[in-house]
């Protein structure tokens, strides 16, 4: 049975399930080129936008995770979306059963430290729900940015591969290390 989405805070932000009213700023991010460039490399459509809403709304009532709407604590302003995934994507049968982390931020939100800040809270609510599960994620080799934050959080290269033709780097974070 799928859980109800959880409210995540830290110090600046909130991470909480996507709304209807959220799609015109998931809208504007993901149809932002520079945003999205080394993750679609175009623009989208309004029509993809709002495909990409109940997508994440449908993975919160099918799986019971997805991914959250992240804004300012204080301002509520949108910063953008971080969470999990399941995809089929057929890069290989193991990456299609493992929980799929991603991030995307606004470009105004971008280097402030909130990435950092929501995939660490996404990470530790994962730990928790799945201790002993293997997370994977995927990057354009273009992407420094994502990278760098890959490696941050302890996700290691695992393999290079192509992905709807373009080259695309899967990453694996082992589960963290069981208490004694």
């Amino acid at each position: 049975m799928p859980h109800s989405p959880s409210v995540l805070e830290t110090d600046r932000l909130v991470l909480r399930a996507p709304q209807r009213p959220d799609f015109d700023v998931i809208y504007a991010m993901w149809s932002d080129l520079a945003v999205v460039r080394h993750v679609t490399g175009t623009a989208f459509t309004k029509e993809e936008a709002w495909a990409r809403l109940l997508r994440s709304a449908g993975h919160w009532a099918l799986m019971g995770f997805g991914y959250w709407v992240v804004s300012e604590k204080h301002s509520g302003k949108f910063v953008g979306e971080v969470g999990f995934g399941q995809y089929k994507r057929g890069i290989d049968p193991a990456f299609d059963e493992a929980p799929e982390i991603g991030w995307m931020l606004t470009s105004e939100s971008q280097g402030q430290g909130y990435a950092t800040e929501a995939v660490r809270a996404a990470l530790q609510w994962a730990d928790t729900r799945w201790p002993e599960a293997e997370i994977v994620c995927i990057i354009s080799p273009e992407n420094a940015a994502s990278l760098a934050l890959a490696r941050k959080f302890s996700f290691a290269e695992s393999r290079t591969t192509t992905y709807k033709g373009k080259p695309t780097i899967v990453f694996q974070r082992e589960a963290p290390p069981r208490e004694s």
